[in-house]
């Protein structure tokens, strides 16, 4: 169980069937030399990391820049009733991960594959759109235990530097989904905003459309998803999104900027959203 001396007032919270609680949070990977009194150290951030997820609680989170020793925080946040899945994107299988992390009490995992988004998907640390990284999507395919339905989820955290590798791995993630039947969900940080191409590439022809717009309420401001612990400021670029089609019903969504004695967990803003099959 999770430690109830953890859980602070939730932006959205646990929430019962046939809702589900969708999140996306890059929660900054531990970087070595750091000075150990910077807001960007882990050992400082970590417990931070936990009282958010324990506030939270998603049914599903899809996690963004983890290190496989970052996981454990993630997991003991949440409880013992989540799970993991995904590899490093190395091709030894080490290296960042983008996990998705979930309820199992409340879904079945029924399918899963990471693929490296390069013109080899099946090849695990390859690269060649002009990213010096290798790149992932991992896709899961869920049942809700608590309704019967199935759905499939996308995560992804695209290249920083290369335009031309964020468009390409917007082409491939967009095949995947034009090739899944049912409800499908894309979660990730893109990188970019929400003017450009490749946000774009994913929602033209209505395949899928932007929880923040399609919301039935919004729950915070406008903020911008990368704040790098500063102050969350209104309108600036959101770069990590919820996407859905039109098979998901978004009841609410939001942009959790919750810090803690004025730190914040990551150098990102959670994302989350409260949908329907």
């Amino acid at each position: 169980m999770k430690d109830m001396a953890l859980v602070e007032a939730p932006l959205i919270g646990p929430v019962a069937a046939p809702q589900l609680h969708i999140m996306s949070f890059n929660i900054r990977r531990r970087v070595m030399n750091v000075n150990r009194w910077s807001h960007d150290h882990w050992s400082r951030r970590e417990p931070l990391v936990r009282k958010l997820l324990a506030a939270e609680q998603p049914t599903l989170l899809g996690v963004q820049e983890a290190l496989p020793d970052q996981l454990p925080a993630v997991l003991g946040g949440l409880g013992a009733n989540y799970q993991s899945i995904g590899d490093g994107r190395n091709a030894d299988g080490g290296g960042e991960l983008c996990p998705v992390v979930y309820n199992e009490e409340r879904l079945e995992l029924i399918d899963w594959e990471q693929q490296a988004l390069s013109n080899t998907p099946g090849k695990a640390g390859s690269t060649g759109w002009g990213n010096f990284v290798p790149r992932i999507v991992v896709v899961a395919r869920f049942q809700d235990r608590a309704t019967g339905k199935e759905f499939t989820v996308l995560n992804a955290h695209l290249d920083h530097r290369s335009r031309k590798s964020r468009q390409r791995s917007m082409v491939a993630i967009r095949e995947i989904v034009l090739e899944t039947d049912g409800p499908v969900v894309v979660v990730g940080d893109f990188n970019t905003g929400v003017e450009s191409q490749p946000y774009r590439t994913l929602t033209e022809g209505g395949l899928l459309t932007d929880a923040w717009i399609t919301a039935e309420r919004r729950i915070s401001d406008l903020w911008g998803t990368f704040p790098h612990y500063r102050e969350p400021r209104r309108g600036t670029k959101r770069i990590d999104w919820i996407l859905a089609n039109a098979e998901v019903n978004v009841l609410e969504t939001g942009i959790n900027v919750t810090r803690y004695n004025g730190d914040w967990p990551s150098d990102h803003a959670p994302v989350q959203a409260l949908i329907t099959l």
